[in-house]
């Protein structure tokens, strides 16, 4: 009886949340996406820590507008993706698990040993993104998250055959799965959730919108084989449908899918990992019903467009504004004695509007600051601002654009049929 009651139940939700989607479905939507968010619950980055301002306050304030633009709410967001990175510190220093497999540290590193903070992540940064996202979540907007690296519970530095300078590991999401897991409070016993793998550290959402029904994977940072595999029985189970992938690295702001930071996984555990390259090759291009890939990571911002083995376009877009630190300066907070500026975010945030209507389907990119109230081609300042940090080599113009354009959707009803009327 209790099963039946369950499946009831379960059916029950169901029904109820088509109701509240069904409605919007011929008419434009946004997709929301959240760059990483390590710096606005970072306890250093709080009064109480001696900073100028509290800077999850932008985080909430990015909630809230999202939160207000929900469909349940009159507006016309129907999704949000988080790139990860959610939080800045870490718990432990290793990972048992990579242990026992003989992955472990060279030495100590003093730098990689300043982010593990267990009881401030525990105590402060993790409370904090869960005040933040139960805003996005009593809103009705399903949502899913990529673990980022910071994310994970340990990182350290191991050292690889033949080679000098040694290469950042991470490992265990332990801390992640309880938060964002598929049985926290975010995500069991949701309609539009619809897969997990480990946990909840890899997820698949749907949710409905401009005549569609979409699929969104959210894939931990360069997923192994075995993640790649479990994402193929999602696709597998869900076939045909338009789909989005979220994965924190994927995307450097060159716009090509090299790794630059001397944190390549895939080296010291090639096994459990893959690098952004590798994704591509052996699992994104290979899916056609794959037609957008979302990612952070890298500070700056980029977009890219190739072919899949279809012959179709995939659409790859990098958006990070974790350096972005205007706002702290507006309140006070002194640069590093270097001349750098503390980053904070800004409340930067992507917005996606989807017109899948008449014969030219596009997507309107736009970046808006919810603590500024404007977007990027509204500030004169912003070029003057942020330019320097990310996109040096481009004029001021070429580097608002990049924050600020529209992808033509050109072989979409090609590939997924025209909107349902």
């Amino acid at each position: 009886m209790q099963r039946v009651a369950k499946i009831l139940q379960k059916v029950l939700q169901l029904l109820l949340w088509c109701a509240t989607v069904s409605g919007a479905e011929s008419k434009p939507f946004t997709v929301i996406v959240i760059p990483d968010t390590q710096y606005y619950v970072d306890f250093e980055k709080q009064k109480a820590g001696g900073f100028a301002i509290d800077s999850s306050t932008l985080l909430i304030e990015e909630m809230q507008y999202i939160a207000s633009r929900s469909v349940a709410n009159g507006g016309d967001v129907a999704f949000a993706a988080a790139v990860g990175d959610v939080w800045q510190h870490m718990s432990a220093s290793e990972d048992t698990g990579h242990t026992r497999r003989g992955i472990v540290s060279s030495g100590p590193d003093e730098g990689l040993q300043t982010l593990i903070r267990p009881r401030q992540l525990r105590e402060i940064e993790i409370p904090q993104a869960v005040e933040a996202y139960r805003i996005l979540a009593r809103s009705g907007v399903p949502f899913g998250i990529a673990p980022g690296n910071h994310d994970y519970d340990a990182m350290w530095a191991i050292k690889l055959p033949g080679t000098d300078a040694p290469q950042v590991h991470i490992g265990g999401l332990d801390n992640f799965r309880r938060t964002f897991g598929s049985q926290s409070e975010f995500f069991k016993g949701k309609p539009w959730y619809v897969g997990a793998h480990d946990g909840g550290t890899n997820s698949a959402q749907i949710f409905e919108a401009g005549g569609y029904r979409f699929l969104h994977l959210a894939l931990e940072f360069q997923p192994g084989d075995a993640v790649l595999a479990w994402a193929e029985t999602v696709l597998a189970a869900h076939p045909g449908m338009p789909t989005l992938i979220t994965t924190h690295q994927f995307l450097h702001p060159r716009g090509d899918r090299e790794l630059r930071d001397g944190m390549n996984l895939a080296l010291g555990d090639p096994v459990g990992n893959n690098t952004p390259e590798q994704v591509w090759q052996k699992f994104i291009s290979r899916h056609d019903q794959i037609f957008m890939v979302l990612s952070g990571h890298h500070s700056g911002q980029a977009t890219r467009i190739d072919a899949n083995v279809f012959g179709h376009k995939v659409y790859q877009l990098l958006s990070d504004y974790q350096g972005r630190g205007q706002a702290g300066l507006d309140a006070g907070q002194k640069r590093y004695d270097d001349g750098g500026v503390p980053g904070i975010g800004d409340g930067w945030i992507r917005e996606m509007k989807f017109l899948l209507d008449g014969e030219h389907p596009r997507v309107e990119v736009r970046t808006y600051s919810t603590h500024y109230h404007a977007y990027a081609d509204q500030l004169a300042t912003y070029a003057v601002w942020y330019k320097a940090r990310e996109q040096a080599q481009v004029s001021d113009d070429e580097f608002v654009k990049k924050d600020g354009f529209v992808l033509e959707l050109d072989d979409f009803a090609a590939r997924f049929g025209r909107r349902k009327q």
